[in-house]
């Protein structure tokens, strides 16, 4: 099994995708997955160019589903080793491209069972790093169609122990949202900034306001995460006063009633400062990723599965920070995503350096072929 995943896995390393834009990586699993174990049924351009690999058994069971990610992130990769990305500014640094060859793996762990009842689903899905792939799966009948009673993904932890199944508390992940700020006043000469009106120090005001409605304490309920990711004022042309500004943040809370409170807060400052500026201002809400919420009784199939491989387990005490378009998912179904230790010395997820651990594979297949299992046998 292994070799055959470890060139998968190193071709799609080699060629990613950005979201919404993964053709050839659809191809590439298409074609291996037809070579090693064809499905019953395959459906192709779920939500994009998500894949459905479905199993049906003899009689009725249970649809157990698996899901994993087609897409790559805007990262330019230095590393110099042989399967580094061939596309410019593109790489996999999510480790997206191990989470398929686990789940493109599953095939050739199926075709040695013989379950008597039930259906397994293989899910490789589009556009998670922008929070649209599973929402618009969720829109597609033919993915509405397949009704899966169960749900389960991973993702790779790095700085966690190789190997490790992390569990979490009842959620997963935090609700994410990422928005822009506008802000609008008269551009001028910049030696008469008296004739214009500059957003810097409107910018600067709510920069400093933001701040302070951080809360990052994880034990409690009000948690807040607020991140400056990108600032632009005007131009380098030093004779000129800007008249516009922009700012882009992404937040995130534990819970969605948590996060209407936040975003009515963060609307009532900009009103606020922009107005004592002079300026005219507007909001565009931009990505959003729901909480991912287990199911108690998945959270329980994990556990035992990771028991019966012998697997380290590590009950975590807070959610991870990180968003996920699981959430989508877990809205809809009975759900569990679980985390998957990828070394203590393993570059940090989206980091320039990352690389996905390829031992981690074979610890994948046997941690859902167990799950699998353990439902339709």
């Amino acid at each position: 099994m292994y070799p055959e995943l470890q060139h998968l896995r190193k071709d799609l390393h080699q060629y990613p995708e950005l979201s919404g834009e993964e053709r050839e990586t659809a191809q590439r699993i298409v074609a291996f997955i037809s070579d090693h174990h064809p499905p019953t049924e395959l459906i192709t351009g779920i939500g994009g160019h998500g894949l459905a690999f479905v199993y049906d058994y003899p009689a009725t069971g249970p649809t157990v589903m698996i899901r994993c990610e087609l897409d790559a992130l805007p990262i330019q990769e230095p590393n110099t080793f042989e399967h580094r990305s061939r596309t410019e500014g593109v790489s996999h640094k999510c480790g997206h491209d191990g989470h398929m060859g686990i789940v493109a793996g599953l095939t050739l762990w199926l075709r040695k069972q013989s379950f008597s009842a039930g259906r397994v689903v293989l899910f490789f899905q589009s556009a998670e790093e922008t929070g649209k792939g599973a929402e618009a799966a969720l829109c597609d009948d033919r993915f509405l169609a397949l009704a899966p009673d169960y749900v389960f993904a991973l993702h790779n932890i790095p700085g966690a122990p190789l190997h490790e199944i992390i569990l979490t508390p009842r959620l997963f992940s935090p609700t994410v949202q990422s928005f822009t700020i506008f802000l609008k006043g008269k551009e001028s000469h910049a030696s008469e900034p008296e004739n214009g009106i500059n957003p810097a120090l409107a910018t600067a005001a709510l920069i400093d306001q933001f701040a302070r409605c951080n809360i990052a304490d994880p034990q409690r309920e009000d948690f807040a995460i607020l991140t400056p990711v990108h600032l632009a004022m005007g131009q380098k042309a030093y004779g000129i006063s800007p008249g516009t500004g922009e700012m882009h943040y992404t937040i995130r809370t534990w819970t969605e009633a948590e996060m209407g409170r936040l975003k009515t807060n963060l609307e009532g400052i900009v009103e606020n400062i922009a107005s004592n500026h002079r300026l005219s201002w507007s909001i565009n809400w931009l990505e959003y990723f729901p909480a991912t919420v287990n199911d108690d009784y998945c959270r329980e199939l994990v556990l035992s599965a990771a028991r019966a491989n012998g697997f380290s387990v590590t009950e975590q005490a807070t959610p991870f920070r990180f968003g996920e378009d699981f959430g989508w998912l877990s809205r809809n179904h009975r759900v569990a995503m679980f985390g998957l230790g990828a070394g203590k010395d393993c570059p940090a997820l989206h980091h320039a350096e990352y690389d996905f651990p390829e031992v981690l594979m074979a610890t994948g297949v046997k941690q859902f072929g167990a799950i699998i299992a353990s439902i339709l046998s």
